[in-house]
This record gives structure tokens, C-alpha cells and sequence, in this order.
């Protein structure tokens, strides 16, 4: 079975943050996501890999894994 396509609310739930924040990572941090539409989709399993490589780092921190 294929993984199903979710939304940005669907993304901001599991991640436990707020909608602006998946919309600014997709814009300014290369969230992978699909525009299918006016709707932006993105799977959830390319949301986690994305996260642990370091994608949702703040910019200010430095790249510090302490």
C-alpha cells in the first residue's frame, strides 16, 4: 500500500507546531511538499526523515547538536 499524501494541518499536528511554521519550512527550508492545486501535500514520512536530517533547525542555532 502506498503512503497517503496528508495536508499542512495534517504536517503541523504531527510535528506539533503551528501551520505558519510548515508553510514558512516548505518556502524558505526545502519541506518537501507537492502543490497539487492550491493545496500544498507532503508525506509524512519525508516530513520525518527531513526533521531528523536537521531541516527544522533554527537558523540561528548554529548547527549544534548540543
Amino acid at each position: 500500500m502506498t503512503e497517503p499524501w496528508v495536508s499542512v494541518d495534517d504536517v503541523a499536528e504531527h510535528l506539533g507546531v503551528v501551520r505558519e511554521s510548515v508553510y514558512r519550512w516548505i518556502e524558505s527550508k526545502g519541506l518537501p511538499a507537492q502543490k497539487i492545486g492550491k493545496l500544498w501535500k507532503l508525506k509524512l514520512s519525508e516530513v520525518d526523515a527531513w526533521v531528523r536530517a536537521g531541516g527544522a533547525r533554527a537558523e540561528n542555532d548554529g548547527g549544534s547538536d548540543k
